[in-house]
């Protein structure tokens, strides 16, 4: 009962440092407020009132058909330009795309010449440029195929041969900001696990309360397990009230029965990079240096982890590195059950990876933290 007793006052300890850190708090505040909902609708992934003119030099009903085809949401409502304004349009940078439908269009694909359109992209505004294109040939494509299928004048038009039929699951109308807050929290999760736990470890050496802990009957075992606890507590209350009232309340996004395994997960990942932050906290020898190494390891964690890319698209030797990380198997899991609403008995192989990682890293970090008391003592 006394180790448990001097975890608990040191745990209590950290807790008061904390709240005396301003800093911190606006850090975390910020974190599981401003910058989630910020990252969810700033940068949409899907394309919206583009700027698109139209370069009709066939002027048939096709062609008009191509025209109003584009609009919104995907693109603004699109002009008609002159084909000697294309250039001087495009460099004033008031059309991100300029459709030009060639002389003939209409007579040439009815008589199967297969005739081609041309599409001039600025590839300067990159986000608009990387879809549109895509958006641009699949709506093209919808109006020609209809225009093909008409049948003759006073006839209704002729059935498709096939008819594709979409279902989206977990997400039915593809709301880019459900993907960008859940992605953000699980990035705020592991960037504050880490960054408070070492940062306590830092604040205690540079205020020379490290060497007081030292004169105590105190063993690094119970130091570390103080600030593990403590700040890992702190990011998990943080991370359900910003699910809560962030991520649900605030965006919408739909929390399935099974929310609870994912505050499961959570707590285990704390273990984790609260258990890396002590690591790094023995590693770095001043806040400054801290900062350096931050930026090296966390964004590795989440760019490769799978939160921003899917994990299928990388290199397989990244996949298998990553593997080792516990924020790839925090995201696996956080979609899962955030998503598709899985219950532990989908989730569990991600929930004995974290734990299996978190103790080694733990292991480390307390080898570390021994060694360095030793040095200091």
């Amino acid at each position: 009962m006394a180790w448990l007793s001097n975890v608990w006052h040191l745990g209590v300890k950290e807790l008061r440092s904390l709240w005396h850190d301003p800093a911190m708090l606006l850090l975390m505040v910020f974190a599981f407020t401003l910058a989630i909902y910020s990252a969810a609708t700033g940068t949409p992934e899907t394309l919206q009132r583009a700027p698109l003119a139209v370069v009709d030099e066939d002027h048939s009903v096709l062609s008009d058909r191509l025209r109003q085809a584009f609009g919104p949401p995907y693109f603004l409502p699109p002009p008609r330009l002159a084909p000697s304004r294309v250039d001087s349009a495009m460099d004033a940078g008031l059309y991100t795309f300029v459709l030009d439908i060639p002389p003939h269009f209409q007579r040439d694909l009815l008589g199967g010449r297969r005739p081609g359109l041309q599409l001039s992209v600025d590839a300067t505004r990159m986000l608009q440029a990387f879809a549109g294109g895509a958006y641009v040939q699949a709506i093209a494509q919808g109006e020609i195929a209809a225009f093909e299928l008409r049948g003759p004048p006073g006839e209704p038009p002729l059935p498709p041969a096939a008819r594709l039929v979409l279902r989206n699951r977990f997400n039915a109308a593809l709301t880019p900001s459900w993907f960008g807050a859940v992605a953000e929290l699980i990035n705020n999760v592991t960037m504050l696990g880490i960054v408070l736990t070492s940062a306590a470890l830092l604040r205690e050496r540079e205020h020379g309360t490290l060497e007081h802990l030292l004169s105590m009957p105190l063993s690094p075992l119970q130091i570390m397990a103080a600030k593990v606890w403590s700040m890992g507590l702190v990011v998990l209350l943080g991370t359900c009230a910003s699910l809560l009232l962030v991520v649900h309340g605030l965006l919408g996004v739909p929390l399935p029965a099974a929310t609870w395994v994912f505050v499961l997960g959570a707590a285990l990942q704390m273990f984790a990079v609260t258990s890396m932050g002590i690591f790094f906290g023995t590693v770095a020898r001043s806040m400054p240096q801290m900062g350096l190494l931050l930026i090296m390891v966390l964004l590795p964690l989440e760019m490769l982890s799978g939160a921003s890319t899917p994990r299928e698209s990388m290199p397989a030797l990244v996949r298998m590195l990553m593997q080792a990380a516990p924020t790839t198997h925090f995201v696996s899991l956080s979609q899962a059950t955030l998503f598709r609403g899985a219950g532990l008995a989908v989730v569990w192989p991600q929930l004995l990876a974290i734990a299996a990682i978190g103790a080694v890293f733990f292991a480390f970090a307390l080898a570390r933290l021994r060694r360095s008391l030793e040095v200091a003592a």
